[in-house]
């Protein structure tokens, strides 16, 4: 099994990319991914998706080393629900020791936990994004609005926990990636007349094995739709491909 990896600025952010990725082991045979997209509109936005992700590069340490210690064993579900309220739990003890404003911890999430040897995998969605399963798409959208874990962290855990409803369970996949909105906003800047559409653009980065044998896959294919095809990324962009 491979992990691709590629996070780009958008053409039309200047300063920084808001968006974030991590890959982390969590135990022997499963891996953490998840990518971030810190909200235009929030104070510093950069912040929270960088903050997020580093917290959830800790706990997935954490979370090996105790397995490996403990020798137990947890379900997908069960670890990824552990993972996200820890992440609610260490982000809440940043923001009071920093005395931090909601507005400064607006990102979107797409997290999951995968086992690379039985290609199961459990995912959780707050905001909006895309997963694409074998050529099927699950895309979160929630028309400009998303409803950003910051909104919630004060909420009672397991009652929200409980009540999402973009959640994913896989049981075998043999191609899977999740990205961040970004991927929708390819735009063809010097001739709109050749614009491919969406499907093409998902296709090409989600679907399309082509040069899979190299560890920058994601990062030629990119490139190839800036000099070829002559596409950008118009907003920030990070992709996670996982090829069994």
């Amino acid at each position: 099994m491979r992990i691709y990896t590629t996070i780009n600025i958008g053409e039309f952010h200047t300063n920084h990319c808001e968006d974030f990725l991590i890959n982390e082991q969590i135990a022997t045979n499963e891996r953490l991914i998840a990518v971030l997209d810190g909200c235009t509109m929030g104070t510093e936005s950069v912040f929270a998706s960088m903050l997020f992700g580093k917290i959830l590069r800790n706990i997935a340490k954490e979370k090996f080393h105790e397995e490996f210690v403990t020798k137990k064993t947890i379900d997908l579900n069960s670890k990824l629900k552990s993972v996200i309220e820890e992440l609610i739990n260490e982000t809440n003890k940043v923001k009071r020791q920093l005395n931090l404003h909601r507005n400064e911890l607006l990102s979107t999430l797409i997290i999951g936990i995968i086992n690379t040897e039985t290609s199961q995998a459990e995912f959780l969605t707050v905001g909006d994004g895309l997963i694409c399963v074998d050529k099927k798409l699950f895309e979160y959208e929630q028309n400009d609005k998303p409803d950003y874990l910051g909104y919630h962290l004060d909420d009672n855990f397991n009652d929200w926990f409980e009540n999402q409803n973009q959640k994913l369970s896989i049981d075998k996949f043999k191609d899977l990636s999740i990205c961040t909105d970004g991927i929708f906003t390819f735009k063809n800047l010097e001739n709109k007349v050749n614009q491919k559409n969406e499907d093409e653009i998902i296709n090409f980065l989600l679907v399309n094995k082509e040069g899979a044998d190299i560890d920058n896959f994601l990062d030629r294919k990119i490139l190839f739709l800036k000099e070829e095809w002559k596409h950008i990324v118009t907003d920030d962009l990070a992709i996670i491909r996982v090829v069994k």
